[in-house]
């Protein structure tokens, strides 16, 4: 179960891979997030806002930069966050770290504070995606939100809002390509996870169905999976009585197909087809 699949999931759900039910509806008793983006220069006044409304008794996530290349690199970066934000701007406030390299208990222990209030802040790794509910947690700041695809962005949003009040998401990002741009104006403008992973699924390509790539560009040359859904699902079902009919596509009719077949999803890709 997911919120916003990543590109290769929604791709193959619309090939016909994986079966889909969908529930459109937001459980009972939750609050409207509003989301804005801003650029590093209002990172003072972000924070300083940050500090005023957790005076007024909200509690808030910091989400810090994705580093892709290292998780040591990340948690090193979150420790930093976490420490610069405690000597600076928000001095004084009841601030902890959590990050993937913590052993359970001690992530319990962080949680446990945080949920009852005894922590207002809380600065983390995006390890918070999921399996976090503290209903009044009501703010969040995702630092360097250009780092995130809009997928992780979705789910990292996701957990504020829990409650009936309303909450709020800011994301700091510079803007620096116009990729980062419209994922950012994605995130802004839109709450409903399935426009953000078909957004995601323009964006950043499907991947590889048959590969790990969990995104990228496919091989396509005519085909786009998005806009020819029909004919797609036509070339599902055929596929499907074909295969009904001959599953090694081993009859002579079939032949020069099953060879193509092989060649292009078994010899070629990147992950071993029995």
């Amino acid at each position: 179960m997911t919120a916003t699949p990543i590109p290769r999931t929604l791709s193959m759900t619309l090939y016909g891979d994986l079966d889909v039910s969908v529930l459109d509806e937001m459980p009972p008793g939750r609050g409207a997030v509003r989301t804005y983006v801003r650029g590093p220069e209002k990172r003072p006044e972000v924070y300083a806002w940050v500090r005023e409304q957790v005076g007024s008794g909200r509690q808030a996530y910091i989400v810090c930069p994705l580093i892709e290349e290292s998780e040591k690199l990340q948690v090193e970066a979150a420790v930093r966050l976490a420490e610069r934000l405690s000597e600076e701007v928000l001095r004084g406030v009841p601030l902890s770290v959590l990050h993937g390299r913590m052993r359970p208990e001690e992530k319990e222990q962080v949680m446990d504070a945080f949920r009852g209030g005894r922590t207002k802040i809380l600065v983390a790794t995006p390890v918070i995606e999921v399996g976090i509910d503290v209903p009044q947690a009501t703010i969040m700041v995702i630092e360097d939100a250009d780092r995130f695809g809009l997928a992780q962005l979705h789910q990292l949003r996701g957990r504020i809002g829990r409650g009936t009040g309303a909450s709020h998401c800011i994301l700091l990002s510079s803007l620096a390509t116009d990729a980062a741009r419209e994922r950012m104006e994605t995130m802004a403008h839109t709450h409903d996870g399935f426009v953000v992973a078909q957004r995601d699924l323009e964006l950043r390509g499907p991947g590889e169905i048959l590969g790990t790539r969990q995104h990228g560009l496919p091989d396509l040359r005519i085909a786009d999976p998005l806009a020819d859904v029909a004919i797609l699902e036509l070339a599902r079902d055929e596929a499907r009585r074909l295969l009904a009919d001959d599953p090694g596509l081993s009859r002579r009719e079939d032949g020069a197909l099953g060879r193509q077949v092989r060649r292009r999803f078994v010899e070629q890709t990147t992950v071993a087809v029995g």
